[in-house]
């Protein structure tokens, strides 16, 4: 694998970097301050519209997908350049869930009216999604799904709950998996559908953090009508789609890119800092620590750059083990993190709102929810088993 970029990539690289740069001087201090400040806080979701018109108008939301559909035909490789870089300046501007997931699967799966409906507006940074996906008794194991869709004439009837939908109260439509086939089980008899999330029958109810942050809701819906054009693929076949939209999740270039500019400034504030009359960066203890994350930074990056690179050589589907376990090793390591700083920072690090409050308490907000990072999106352990089944051929364990 060659890490180098041709000086075409390095000049885009560089251009991505400047804009950043420059947008996020004008970023509110809570934007980065905890995971729930951008869905939380009306001045952070407006910073985050605002920058994606701006993202929009260069093209960039969109630059791998099809010129038909509102992209660029670019490159993988600049797409993955791109969102090092605003992983890296801690941006958002881009919808995490329609951008980078739905949208691919669309491309891939969806029939020309589908495409045509929902990817132009994606790539002008006019539409908001959520996912539709997990109930209280369907997490990582997605294929226990109960939400119903019966067909009745041109719509889904849709009775269901889905629980952690991030974001649901801001999302203008939703990506949903229902089961259309109760006598089959597990995956089979399972579609999936794009929801409208003003449709009639659909109530919001947040669910808030440990810190009191609002980012993930319950989402009940009580005969929801959704029409039969917004089927995603064949009645019943909709396991397919729903998988190759968690593949696409997962190369996890901008979280790897977001934690080494974390990292860098926590060894800045141990440069800064004294304790004893000394610099917390001559504390023997505390340098092997951040040696430690400095190391495992530079292996996700790594590993990263792998992913994209697999993508690029044998296809989206080829490298789904390698996503798989990019997932699990970037969750680990962000709680890894957080503990660590924390740990160093000691009591001032659980200040939020002063001015002895490092980071502006960020890491004692990251401290609280990054345990779920390890479950949201498929738990580690499965991330493994999948690693294990698809990659190395062992028989599967479930």
């Amino acid at each position: 694998m060659d890490f180098r970029y041709t000086p075409e990539q390095e000049a885009l690289r560089k251009e991505f970097d400047d804009f950043f740069r420059e947008e996020m001087k004008s970023a509110p201090p809570e934007f980065d301050a905890s995971m729930e400040a951008l869905f939380e806080f009306d001045h952070c979701w407006e910073f985050h519209k605002q920058l994606g018109r701006k993202l929009a108008a260069r093209g960039w939301i969109a630059m791998a997908w099809p010129k038909e559909y509102g992209g660029r035909d670019a490159p993988l490789i600049e797409q993955f350049i791109f969102n090092e870089v605003r992983g890296y300046h801690r941006a958002q501007g881009l919808d995490p869930i329609g951008a980078s997931m739905l949208a691919p699967t669309l491309i891939a799966t969806a029939n020309e009216e589908q495409k045509k409906e929902h990817l132009p507006p994606l790539a002008r940074a006019e539409r908001d999604w959520c996912q539709l996906w997990s109930e209280p008794n369907a997490g990582s194991d997605l294929a226990c799904l109960t939400t119903r869709a019966v067909r009745n004439g041109d719509d889904y009837i849709v009775n269901g709950q889905k629980i952690w939908t991030t974001g649901a109260h801001r999302a203008d439509w939703g990506m949903m998996v229902a089961r259309t086939n109760p006598e089959e089980k597990r995956s089979r008899g399972i579609s999936f559908f794009l929801v409208d999330m003003k449709t009639p029958g659909i109530t919001i109810s947040p669910l808030y953090s440990m810190g009191g942050g609002h980012m993930f809701n319950e989402v009940f819906l009580d005969d929801v009508r959704v029409p039969v054009r917004n089927r995603v693929g064949e009645e019943n076949e909709g396991w397919i789609a729903s998988q190759m939209t968690s593949n696409f999740e997962r190369s996890m270039i901008d979280l790897f890119s977001k934690a080494r500019r974390d990292l860098e400034d926590l060894v800045q504030f141990c440069k800064e800092t004294k304790a004893g009359g000394e610099p917390l960066a001559k504390n023997p203890l505390i340098r092997n620590k951040l040696a430690q994350l400095e190391i495992e930074v530079e292996a996700g990056l790594a590993f990263s750059h792998s992913v994209v690179w697999n993508q690029i050589t044998g296809g989206l589907m080829t490298a789904a083990p390698l996503a798989a376990g990019a997932k699990f090793l970037v969750t680990e390591f962000t709680q890894r993190l957080a503990y660590t700083a924390c740990d160093i920072m000691g009591l001032y690090g659980q200040v939020e709102t002063s001015k002895w409050a490092p980071f502006y308490g960020k890491y004692v907000n990251y401290y609280q929810v990054v345990m779920g990072l390890n479950m949201g999106g498929g738990t580690s352990e499965i991330m493994r088993n999948l690693v294990c089944t698809m990659a190395l051929g062992l028989p599967r364990s479930w």
